[in-house]
């Protein structure tokens, strides 16, 4: 059971919400909770349909997203179906944990209910919010008012033509409300984001420690107690006296005190400090005067905090990092575009070493290009400027702490992809690339740890989903182990596991156990080969558990998959409890039709009896049995019934050649 799929495995995911969706109902009528299916295929819909699409990790943002937003927009269904979607929400998070489903990363069940309270208390209000009504869904509300029911064929064309003739009422000014809604872009739909790798982080002191070693961290501190209680005066322009900026500057030790320059507006690296600092609110220009702001006590004595903040606002200084003094140019490509362009770059340092910057200029510039008609014949110079601007923003994030920068040959690897067929940069790209990647000494680019904090906690903000090593290690073994299985890389693997099995209670038993209590056999297949993987106890344990009546036949698929057992070593027995275990993985991930043709192809007409076989096989998974009966045995039975058998007609021996007479 997968909770996770790329936008284009859309028949996996479809049989994966098909399961999930049928196996909750089950469950909730069991335990007498609330449930409505086409609620609960909403609710798995709007998950896969995210930033991270990840099925089974709900936080309060996803449970307001779609408790507020999604069903209001999306789903249409008599007024007492809609008012279900709160308890519906409750039970599919119930089975989610019940199941060992649940995200660890995500709400806790306490914390999930909480969210779902107070989402619930606003629930009414967003069904009647017009600007949270999708178009769709209006007329598909306004049809069921008007007693159609587009179930049944024919009652969508009905509708519409009545509607057509003005025989339909509806509220012209909620209509006009969804239009405005739809043009000021309030779509639901998001485009996946690219999933991030795990990454390893400090102890927090060790990154408070390194944000008060920052450059920034301290030259804004030290402007602030420069400044004093009075402040400093500017002059005309706003700028401060050459003679107070040559003193700051010597102070900070810019190196810019020596500078024949005509005002402090022409030192680089002050001006940017200034303006830095009037960004984030350390400074404020008052009367003529440049003061500090007395709000800002607190955060100039927590330097992480600063940093953070510091951080938090650069992607507004485009124009003063990429070119912090005058020039000639007309133009500054990166400054315009940089709030948009600094994000995606940081985005792609993460989890990444030595990352060239002429790489990473390619694939600006044609960003850029989105942007601004650039003149054929100038394309070279302001590529060039573009590049420029770039290393000047990546020094102004190593100055902060957030970037490292050193000199060196690129690796093979960013070079790599230069001749894939379906490669994005134009081949004037992939040649320039081809030659720039070649040279002995680029700058290469990496993020700090303090870098990487904060663009995780970014990322996190924004819905993506950003492992970070160490986060699972109190988590619950099933939810623990099937989460590394789907979502980790096998070297961030091993270092999660090694921090899970730190803890007391964490143990290969442990382990084991989450495979036997899987209630679905494809995850516990992969959940049973990330721990044999990683840990040698469990791989020299396997062999002993293939009679194992709980987690034999999991153990046989693996041991036969990985060549560890030939088919002519296993018992008839086995034999039969491994088509089982076949059979109930193939219901999970390709649904009923599927294995009915796959049962037909291999036995015929004994289709009915090989299924009956498989069912008394005494395989563990009794609902997997109890679905493969009821979806496929029964129906391929029926058919069977239906549908004897029947000799094809021939001509009858010795026959050949005579005509047959017919009555007429």
């Amino acid at each position: 059971m997968r909770t996770w799929f790329q936008p284009e495995e859309s028949d996996d995911f479809e049989a994966a919400k098909d399961l999930l969706v049928r196996r909750c109902l089950v469950w909730a009528d069991e335990h007498g909770r609330q449930a409505d299916g086409l609620l609960l295929e909403t609710a798995v819909d709007s998950r896969h349909q995210s930033l991270d699409g990840r099925l089974a990790y709900w936080d309060r943002a996803q449970i307001r997203r779609f408790l507020l937003r999604w069903v209001p927009y999306y789903v249409t269904a008599p007024r007492e179906v809609l008012a279900t979607a709160p308890g519906t929400l409750r039970t599919y998070l119930h089975y989610l944990d019940a199941t060992g489903l649940r995200d660890p990363r995500g709400a806790t069940l306490p914390d999930a209910e909480s969210a779902i309270d107070e989402a619930a208390a606003e629930f009414e209000t967003a069904l009647d919010d017009p600007t949270r009504q999708g178009l769709a869904t209006f007329w598909g509300r306004t049809a069921l008012d008007h007693g159609y029911d587009l179930t049944v064929p024919g009652a969508f064309e009905r509708f519409k033509r009545d509607l057509d003739n003005g025989r339909i009422s509806f509220d012209q000014d909620v209509l006009d409300a969804i239009m405005q809604a739809r043009l000021a872009g309030t779509v639901l739909d998001e485009e996946r984001a690219p999933a991030q790798p795990p990454i390893s982080l400090p102890p927090a002191d060790e990154l408070a420690g390194a944000a008060e070693r920052s450059r920034v961290v301290r030259h804004l501190a030290a402007l602030a107690d420069w400044l004093g209680k009075d402040g400093r005066p500017l002059t005309k322009a706003g700028n401060l006296s050459l003679a107070d900026a040559r003193e700051l500057a010597a102070l900070l030790g810019t190196g810019e005190d020596e500078l024949k320059v005509r005002t402090s507006a022409d030192l680089p690296h002050l001006s940017l400090l200034l303006a830095w600092a009037r960004q984030a609110r350390v400074t404020r220009v008052s009367k003529g005067r440049l003061l500090r702001v007395a709000k800002a006590a607190p955060l100039l004595r927590d330097p992480a905090a600063l940093w953070q903040r510091a951080f938090d606002v650069l992607p507004e200084l485009g124009g003063m990092v990429t070119t912090p003094v005058a020039t000639w140019r007309p133009v500054f490509l990166l400054a315009e575009v940089f709030p948009e362009v600094l994000p995606d770059l940081l985005n792609t340092l993460y989890g990444m070493a030595d990352v060239p910057v002429p790489r990473l200029a390619e694939t600006v510039w044609l960003s850029c290009q989105g942007y601004f008609l650039i003149e054929e014949d100038r394309a070279d110079l302001w590529r060039a400027e573009l590049e420029r601007d770039l290393l000047r923003a990546f020094q102004a994030l190593a100055d902060l702490g957030a970037v490292e920068l050193r000199s060196g040959p690129a690796d093979p690897l960013y070079s790599s992809d230069l001749d894939l067929e379906n490669q994005l940069l134009p081949p004037d790209a992939v040649a320039r690339l081809r030659a720039r990647l070649a040279e002995p000494d680029l700058t290469l680019a990496t993020l700090t740890p303090l870098g990487h904090r904060a663009v995780r906690d970014r990322l996190l903000a924004e819905g993506r989903d950003a492992p970070l090593i160490g986060e699972l290690a109190a988590a619950p073994a099933p939810e623990f182990l099937g989460t590394l299985a789907q979502h980790y890389p096998l070297e961030a693997a091993a270092q999660e596991l090694a921090a899970w099995l730190s803890r007391p209670g964490h143990d290969v038993d442990a382990l084991l156990q989450a495979v036997t209590s899987c209630p679905f056999r494809v995850r516990a297949a992969a959940m049973l080969t990330v721990s044999a993987e990683l840990l040698p106890d469990v791989r020299a344990l396997l062999p002993t558990l293939r009679h194992d009546p709980a987690l034999g036949p999991a153990v046989l698929n693996h041991l036969v998959e990985r060549n560890e057992l030939g088919p002519d070593t296993l018992d008839p027995h086995e034999h039969l409890l491994l088509g089982a275990e076949n059979f109930l993985m193939l219901l999970e991930t390709a649904g009923p039709e599927t294995v009915a043709e796959q049962v037909r192809a291999i036995a015929g007409k004994e289709a009915p009896e090989l299924l009956e076989a498989v069912l008394s096989s005494g395989h563990p998974d009794e609902a997997g049995l109890a679905e493969l009966r009821a979806l496929v045995a029964e129906p391929l039975r029926a058919r069977s019934a239906r549908h004897p058998l029947r000799l094809a007609p021939t001509t009858a021996p010795g026959a050949r050649g005579r005509r047959t007479k017919r009555k007429r």
